[in-house]
């Protein structure tokens, strides 16, 4: 809150007249109007256009409405069964049919459909932005049309028509003011505009002759006709809505897992296709070698490898979080959003009823003559206008009832107890002010009240520079000022002022420490704003944000390269007097330097911003535009919620990364032990044994959905390099406890490596011993791959723990009992699973190290890339420039010191001079005789 700002007495004589009330300036986005357009807009405001004429515009520029896009739900159904994994998976599904191995089918098809109907059912309420956008437009408009006004469907308009605007009118189409009524006459004042849906000026905007309207806006005050420049995608507004048809970008979770699946399909394939080959050549001429036999085999491994659940984990995983979120009053519409969040870096928000509450407030006024705030609360209110259409007179009518006692509980709501107006004149265009008559019951005196314009009451009561100078100081700091005066005691013509109402657009309760909290995430927060700089600097100031505010010049700045625009950009704390062009270039420009961008709005100007986002965040309140194109609608006033989905989203992309490492893990390991032993001995698991590993641990890892998650004190991100290469240092680790359980039980324990039914159990036993391995010792990894640090430092959640641990000793009794595989000794299977649980303990030690050890320049080396390349160079480049300036700075803090250490030097020289001088005197001179 603002301090209270009081007059200080001076002499009369300098308080009297000397100064001016400085206009605020207005900036405003103006349109381009081409020669051949402007020749268009020449028509007769009595008469109109004519029929023909219309005809021929409407071919031309086509009807006054937006484009309709609609995507069929059927192709948007098929669209979740895109992507690199689900091609693979749909592969190994044909092949499955191909050689009638139907239970695989099944098992891959259902699996497919699980996961197509999580993120179908999830985002189905999404609604269509255009559609929205549609619905903020007008319906009907009047019109003049050869001679007559007529009313009509606002698409028939076309540039050139004129218009008629009155109070309470929806703008059909953007046009030009003409200054003139609906029939010819001169009209006094302005047209009072709401704009803050399109712009975000939180303020309606006086506007007069030659001045533009956008489609869309509101007519608070006044009347006028309008001739019209632009209509449907040519108009403001239809500039929007075409921003957000073309922002159909792949999104970022999308990539990261079709990366991971590329991955995972090459080295699959890659193997795959040489046991193929090999299995041909190798059985050539024999039943075994038969294409579709062997195209049976090599699928069975195919579908163990690939990580068929993973989709279907990940769905699960975001659906759990998005319903976590709805509880919180929290709807999230596009699933990958959950996740999404997690790695935002900087959320650009709006201003005007985003960061603000989007109504005018009473702040504290200016006070003169021992007047106190409830006085000028109070005499306001006498000289308000009763059921007045104007946001700065309900401003002041609802802080004076919410302030005032006197206006407490009263019988009749328009009364002011103890008080009678007895005249009031309503506000006046051309005398800028409302003026009231009132009669004190108690006295029976009566006193004029008028409040209006602050440069008008200020010449009211014969001028006073203190007052002007706080009307300036608060138009610097983006306030609206009122000034009010009442006549003094006996004397109805002369006036006393009483002060200046200060009125602003106030930032939400919570703003600022939603604010504060972000950055403590590690999340820079930059206001965006189409309201006036002056202002956003004011609120920006209340919500503790630093001042660095630019104007949208430097957007677009011709002298400047993309570069240097995305410096200013990345170091600015905010935008103003932007339009939604602007809004949406901030956010590609932090996208183009890999910055992962969420962004806040309500109104029809955010909505191209909220749609090109990452992570768009529609707020309580705002326009269906807005919630329509935003992936995430907060249904709760506020922005504290943000923080609720920051920290829900960072828990579930810990969970969605320590599945992804414990699947690429197993996928590497499997692969490469059977990939070896296929080849080598030409021995394999059975086909059922292979298929349960794969159902039932990828059933069991669902419940990781719900496990505890540290949550990160930094916005995460997707390391693909690190993943991939800890994914295949752990692979190797436990392909390398495989080929031990499988020589010490072949060699050790004689347990043959025999493929077929026709072996008696007995010798068919190794099938059981590397089943409960091959099943136990990844999955127990699970528990390892949870945390980056060490798996005690946060324990896994008792339902996870269960049943991760439960699934084992599924597969434990199953070898034990016997019935899918062979029996085995109780001891032996014991000691299979119990080195398997131990083993994730020591696997936990190398993968601490590796998280510990790795950096950027690793993964540049291990996985470089040309985009990797280029950026380590620009560091290595970075780091010697800051190396420089910090040696830079070194020497000037030497040289410094050095200065400091020679004046205090000399300080103490002269300080000891003046000692001596002073005790041993002045000089005297002895004459000797």
């Amino acid at each position: 809150m603002s301090e209270k700002i009081e007059a200080t007495p001076v002499d009369s004589a300098h308080t009297k007249g000397k100064l001016e009330v400085e206009e605020a300036e207005h900036h405003e986005h103006k349109d381009e109007i081409s020669p051949e357009l402007e020749a268009l807009l020449q028509t007769n405001p009595k008469h109109g256009l004519t029929e023909a004429e219309v005809a021929e515009r409407l071919a031309r520029f086509g009807p006054n409405e937006l484009a309709e896009v609609k995507r069929n739900p059927f192709l948007k159904f098929l669209g979740y069964f895109t992507g690199a994994i689900a091609y693979l998976i749909e592969v190994a599904c044909i092949i499955s049919a191909v050689v009638e191995d139907w239970l695989d089918f099944g098992i891959i098809v259902a699996l497919l459909l699980v996961n197509a109907c999580i993120g179908f059912i999830e985002e189905s309420k999404a609604e269509s932005a255009l559609d929205a956008l549609r619905q903020t437009l007008a319906l009907k408009t009047r019109c003049w049309r050869d001679g007559h006004l007529v009313e009509l469907d606002v698409s028939a308009l076309v540039p050139g028509d004129i218009i008629v605007l009155r109070l309470g009118d929806i703008v059909p189409a953007d046009g030009r003011l003409l200054g003139i009524g609906a029939t010819g006459e001169a009209t006094e004042g302005d047209l009072l505009i709401d704009q803050s849906a399109l712009t975000g000026e939180s303020l309606p905007v006086a506007k007069n002759k030659g001045k533009t309207v956008y489609s869309s806006s509101i007519v608070k005050q006044g009347q006028q006709m309008a001739v019209v420049t632009k209509t449907g995608g040519d108009t403001f507004i239809g500039r929007a809505a075409n921003l957000i048809s073309i922002t159909t970008e792949e999104g970022h979770f999308q990539k990261i897992i079709n990366r991971i699946g590329n991955f995972l399909i090459l080295i699959t394939v890659v193997l795959v296709v040489i046991i193929l080959i090999y299995q041909l050549v190798h059985f050539k001429g024999t039943p075994e070698g038969k294409f579709i036999t062997v195209l049976g085999k090599v699928l069975v491994l195919t579908v163990a490898a690939i990580p068929v659940g993973l989709p279907t984990v990940m769905s699960v995983t975001m659906a759990v979080g998005a319903k976590q979120l709805a509880a919180k009053k929290v709807i999230v519409k596009r699933l990958t959003a959950v996740e999404e969040m997690a790695s935002v870096s900087v959320l650009c928000s709006d201003k005007t009823g985003t960061l603000t509450l989007n109504e005018l407030t009473f702040d504290e006024p200016y006070l003169t003559n021992n007047y106190t705030s409830d006085d000028i609360l109070l005499y306001s209110y006498l000289a308000a206008e009763a059921g007045a259409n104007d946001p700065i007179e309900f401003a002041v009518r609802t802080a004076a009832e919410e302030q005032l006692e006197i206006l407490q509980n009263r019988t009749h709501k328009h009364d002011v107890p103890g008080y009678k107006v007895t005249s009031f004149l309503p506000f006046n265009p051309s005398t800028k002010l409302t003026q009231a008559t009132i009669t004190q019951l108690e006295t029976g005196s009566s006193f004029k009240v008028a409040k209006g314009a602050p440069q008008v009451i200020i010449r009211l009561v014969g001028g006073d520079d203190d007052a002007v100078r706080a009307v300036n100081s608060l138009a610097k700091r983006g306030l609206r000022a009122l000034g009010v005066a009442r006549t003094v005691e006996g004397n109805m013509d002369q006036w006393e002022l009483i002060g200046m109402i200060a009125l602003i657009d106030p930032p939400r309760p919570d703003s600022a420490e939603t604010i504060r909290r972000c950055n403590a995430m590690g999340v820079s927060v930059k206001m965006i704003t189409g309201d006036q700089l002056i202002i956003a600097k004011e609120v920006a100031h209340r919500l503790g944000m630093q001042r660095v505010m630019l104007d949208a010049g430097h957007l677009v700045d011709s002298d400047k390269s993309e570069d240097e625009i995305t410096e200013h950009v990345i170091r600015a704390d905010g935008f103003a007097q932007v339009i939604p062009e602007h809004k949406y270039r901030v956010v590609e420009l932090l996208q183009k330097r890999g910055i992962l961008v969420g962004m806040t709005g309500d109104g029809v100007n955010d909505a191209p911003a909220l749609k090109k986002a990452n992570v768009g965040i529609a707020v309580h309140g705002c326009t269906d535009a807005a919630r329509s194109a935003a992936d995430i609608v907060l249904l709760a006033p506020g922005l504290s919620t943000i923080v609720d989905g920051l920290t829900t989203s960072r828990a579930i992309f810990q969970r969605m990364r320590s599945y992804a490492l414990y699947r690429i893990t197993s996928t590497v390991h499997f692969l490469m032990f059977f990939f070896v032993v296929v080849m080598a001995y030409d021995w394999s698991l059975p086909a059922h044994l292979l298929i349960l590993i794969c159902i039932l641990n990828d059933l069991a890892t669902l419940v990781i959905s719900v496990d505890n998650a540290q949550i990160s004190a930094h916005p995460d991100k997707w390391r693909i390099g690190q993943l991939i290469t800890m994914s295949i240092v752990l692979g190797l680790c436990l392909t390398a406890l495989s080929f031990a359980h499988f020589f010490i039980f072949w060699k050790h324990f004689g347990y043959q490596p025999v493929n077929g039914d026709n072996y008696p159990d007995s010798e068919r036993r190794l099938e059981s011993i590397m089943y409960l391995h091959i099943s136990s010792a990844p999955h127990f990894v699970i528990f390892s791959t949870r945390l980056t640090g060490y798996f005690w430092e946060n324990l896994p959640s008792p339902l996870f723990a269960v049943v991760i641990i439960g699934t084992q000793i599924i597969a434990l009794l199953m070898v034990i009992f016997g019935g899918l595989t062979p029996k085995v000794p109780a001891g032996e299977a014991i000691v299979v699973l119990c080195i398997s649980f131990l083993y994730f303990v020591l696997l936990d030690q190398v993968k601490v190290w590796l998280f510990k050890s790795w950096s950027f320049e690793m993964t540049a080396t291990f996985v470089p890339t040309s985009g990797r390349r280029q950026k380590l160079a620009a560091r290595k480049a970075a780091k010697i420039q800051q190396d420089r300036v910090w040696e830079s700075i070194d020497a000037v803090r030497k040289i410094a010191v050095m200065t400091a250490v020679v004046s205090s030097f000399q300080e103490k020289e002269q300080h000891h001079e003046k000692q001596h001088h002073d005790v041993a005197g002045p000089s005297t001179t002895v004459e000797v005789k």
